[in-house]
């Protein structure tokens, strides 16, 4: 079987669901089934989510356990379910039945850089979790929650009796030691965050009670609630917000990391000591291992499920949570299922012949929508169903221009020219792009949000320097001093006469980015301009980001727009996704101590706006969000190709075993994907 990419176009994908439209006994012409007609195929169901059962009245009074917790409660190793349960219990009612308790999730993964494929399986481990559409904030973590009238106090009201995964409390006291002892540790984390910093001015943790948190703040900041809802470093939770060498997501284990620290460990002498015993060249490359949840087993967690095999070795294996503190209305507690287990795939390629091949039991990571002819003729063999979840967000494959580069000059000159941006953006056929790597069911345009949401700038927006117009950027690249050309015909440097070659970083995930970006480059070449593409591993990508060493990151915009403002990769305000600017963010982070303060008038805008949003409530922060939008769009820091489609994480396989699996999923970063659809409630029907 061939599984390169198909490049069947619109007619042919159109004949193909019509196909299955019959199957589903759906009448529709085939010129209807494009992208605007995907539902009709049986492909694309009706969103639907789990409930949450908040009044006591209602919650079982008796509990059940998975078998295997059941044993170790007889052998003495496990106090009994009710005694492990919080007070302030979660009580879900799944999305369909009451499941059964059992099973291995067999999933794919791509190795140590893709601990995200774990982390959003462990969604629920964030204070709040919005719901399956991603526009309201539900309970998760927090019980309850609140923001003052005057925006300067957010309060978390934790749940009693809530356990870590090693059976210890978890209090107030592990969000003080968060915010004292990594947050405010230069060390761990050398420049402050925007979620605590609002317009510079750096926010507090205080523990009113063992369950009752205040995030305290000098100036309003009612953009927090929704930070706090949102894929944040604030509100991320630990699982995302600490692997990696991140330190981000508002809590830590106290009573297990203290002993990391020197503070707690005899000072840095003893700490490095005993890092150094272990292998590890300081106490804190160690502390960053032990603090991350896919790489150490002993590491206390919250979500559903716990490491037991690390995420470094060939099949990287969790386990369910026997503290887990979320019970089904018939007082079963969750998870379901009893393991996770994620293998390693060479690539790409391997990792969808093996979906197809019905070896995994639900992926819809690193699934290629071009292979979704050959998907969806392979569903009876590899016993799947194949759904289709459509996105919001404005593009799958975005050209950040790194706007803070500064190795090169020349190059650095071109990177920071609005009209030579927009020209490039012009010289993008996305209609073939479409048709080749998303077979023409995406939509074509600029970075904006969908239609469909608030902060979607208005009419005209999509289409602003994001239309095909090859001679438009021919005469735009003549006219700012790019109109000498080699004897290829590619244009010259204007310092030393050679030929102008940008570097286009490309990773392989989620979409075939890669390939794309050769397909643009060539785009690119018809008007002169040479662009590299390379093809680069994902950590080793977002190093060489993070140092500041790109011309032009691929990536896409993450359908986050939904509850703030935009996608962090937007702007350059979160240093570890900066792909538009690195240094600016530092800048922006540390109050003007780091980095580098941008010389455009229209970034410093963005973050005045940025800054103002944060303060406002939410009509004005629309207002606010459009206004940025549309300067995003118009300055082309960003080149957008296509989007609100499938194509990320919405090509979805699911075992015909599999229940309680939604007909549609939320795709966009907030929704944690797939986590926010609870797997912790599917489960095995034979």
């Amino acid at each position: 079987m061939n599984l390169g990419t198909v490049t069947l176009g619109r007619s042919m994908l159109a004949r193909l669901l019509l196909g299955t439209a019959l199957v589903f006994g759906i009448a529709s012409a085939p010129e209807t089934l494009a992208q605007s007609s995907l539902s009709q195929s049986g492909l694309v169901g009706q969103p639907e989510g789990i409930t949450i059962i908040t009044d006591p009245a209602q919650w079982p009074k008796t509990f059940n356990e998975a078998p295997q917790l059941a044993e170790l409660v007889k052998q003495g190793k496990l106090p009994p379910v009710k005694d492990r349960l919080p007070e302030d219990l979660m009580v879900i009612k799944p999305v369909r039945e009451i499941g059964k308790y059992g099973g291995t999730w067999r999933r794919g993964f791509t190795g140590p850089g893709d601990d995200e494929n774990g982390n959003r399986l462990n969604a629920s481990d964030r204070p709040l979790l919005v719901d399956h559409t991603g526009a309201k904030p539900n309970p998760s973590l927090a019980k309850a929650w609140k923001m003052s009238d005057d925006g300067k106090t957010f309060t978390l009201f934790l749940r009693k009796g809530l356990k870590w995964s090693d059976g210890a409390p978890m209090t107030a006291n592990d969000f003080v030691f968060w915010f004292e002892d990594i947050y405010s540790n230069k060390d761990i984390l050398p420049q402050g965050i925007p979620d605590m910093t609002p317009q510079g001015k750096p926010g507090r943790i205080v523990k009113v009670d063992d369950y009752t948190v205040n995030f305290v703040f000098d100036v309003p900041f009612y953009l927090f609630e929704d930070l706090m809802a949102g894929d944040t470093l604030i509100g991320g939770g630990q699982a995302v917000r600490q692997s990696n060498k991140r330190s981000h997501g508002a809590y830590a284990p106290a009573h297990y990391l203290k002993q990391f620290l020197p503070k707690y460990a005899g000072g840095v002498e003893a700490a490095n000591a005993a890092a150094k015993a272990e292998g590890f060249d300081t106490w804190l490359t160690r502390f960053h291992a032990k603090k991350d949840w896919t790489l150490n087993p002993a590491l206390p967690v919250l979500g559903p499920w716990r490491t037991v095999q690390p995420i470094n070795n060939a099949i990287w294996v969790m386990e369910r949570n026997p503290f887990y503190w979320v019970v089904d209305p018939a007082g079963n507690q969750l998870p379901y299922l009893d393991r996770v287990t994620m293998t390693l795939a060479e690539n790409l390629e391997v990792l969808n012949l093996r979906a197809m091949a019905g070896e995994y039991d639900l992926q819809e990571r690193h699934i290629d929508i071009g292979k979704l002819p050959v998907i969806l003729e392979n569903q009876t063999r590899g016993k799947y169903k194949v759904h289709l979840d459509l996105a919001l967000n404005g593009t799958d494959a975005i050209y950040h221009f790194n706007q803070s580069f500064e190795a090169d000059p020349e190059i650095a000159k071109w990177l920071r020219n609005a009209d030579f941006r927009r020209a490039l953006s012009l010289a993008v056929d996305r209609k073939q792009l479409n048709e080749t790597f998303w077979l023409g069911v995406a939509t074509p345009g600029s970075t904006a949000p969908g239609e469909a949401l608030p902060y979607f700038p208005g009419p005209g927006w999509r289409e602003k320097w994001s239309t095909f117009d090859q001679k438009k950027a021919n005469e735009m690249l003549d006219a700012i001093g790019l109109a000498k050309k080699d004897a290829q015909g590619f244009r010259v440097r204007t310092d030393n006469g050679q030929r102008l070659r940008l570097q286009v970083q490309a990773v392989q995930a989620f979409l075939p980015w890669p390939k794309i970006s050769e397909m643009v480059a060539d785009q690119w070449a018809k008007v002169g301009i040479q662009a590299d593409v390379r093809d680069t591993e994902r950590n080793l990508a977002f190093t060489r980001t993070q140092n500041n060493e790109h011309h032009i990151m691929v990536w896409n915009n993450g359908g986050t727009e939904l509850l703030y403002l935009f996608p962090r990769h937007a702007i350059p305000v979160d240093p570890t996704e900066a792909f538009m600017g690195p240094e600016h963010a530092k800048w922006f982070n540390s109050g003007g101590t780091q980095g580098k303060k941008p010389d455009d008038p229209n970034i410093m805008k963005i973050f005045e706006l940025y800054q103002s949003a944060a303060g406002q409530k939410s009509d004005d922060r629309v207002k606010t969000a459009q206004e940025i939008w549309k300067i995003l769009i118009d300055q082309q820091y960003a080149i957008g190709t296509v989007g609100q489609s499938p194509a990320l994480m919405g090509v979805r396989l699911v075992s015909e075993r599999l229940g309680n699996v939604p007909s549609r999923n939320c795709i966009a970063q907030h929704c944690r994907t797939p986590g926010g659809a609870h797997p912790e409630t599917w489960y095995y029907k034979n």
